[in-house]
């Protein structure tokens, strides 16, 4: 035994009450534009992608295989382990969703700003394409590399236990074995 049973209990239960936190975040998100010609558009298709990612990521099941280890200690240790890259993995989807979430509500604030009210016309066409452009471009910044590191940073500036955080490998290794069936 280690004696780090403690820790790693108290690392997975920061990790969900941060996924929980952002679960909570993606599905307040709208779904649906004012206008219903807007459906179709990259932000508001973006923004509903957003919400069918967070449901699927808090509905997939855990991975419940625990490699058997000898006492209990280190039995506990092994399923502790498993938990915390599960968290960690779903954490890690939860805050791509967020990122992408925001910057299409960004995209949204600022085509409400482009249109003041009014629809989409010829006079508006450059400045919606450059919304788009921002959209595009922001969203291409969403790295599983970026958000990885930004937990990391954000978990030990807080002072959090992280000495047995899943890699970022192990992370994009659990997302890949749960893929989306819709």
């Amino acid at each position: 035994m280690d004696g780090l049973n403690e820790y790693r209990t108290a690392r997975v239960a920061e990790i969900l009450s941060d996924f929980r936190t952002l679960q909570y975040y993606i599905a307040a998100a709208p779904v649906d534009p004012p206008n219903t010609d807007d459906y179709y558009t990259e932000g508001w298709a973006a923004l509903r992608q957003c919400a069918i990612d967070g449901q699927h990521i808090l509905n997939c099941a855990a991975d419940v295989t625990v490699p058997q280890a000898s006492g209990e200690a280190e039995q506990e240790r092994a399923e502790l382990k498993q938990i915390l890259l599960d968290a960690y993995a779903r954490r890690h989807e939860a805050q791509k969703i967020y990122l992408r979430q925001a910057a299409a509500q960004r995209w949204v604030e600022y085509r409400e700003r482009v249109l003041q009210g009014h629809r989409p016309s010829s006079s508006h066409r450059r400045q919606l394409r450059a919304c788009d452009d921002q959209l595009r471009s922001e969203l291409s910044q969403i790295t599983d590399e970026a958000i990885y590191q930004e937990l990391q940073t954000s978990d030990i500036g807080m002072g959090r236990w992280a000495a047995e955080d899943p890699s970022l490998r192990a992370v994009q290794r659990w997302v890949r074995a749960r893929p989306q069936t819709t």
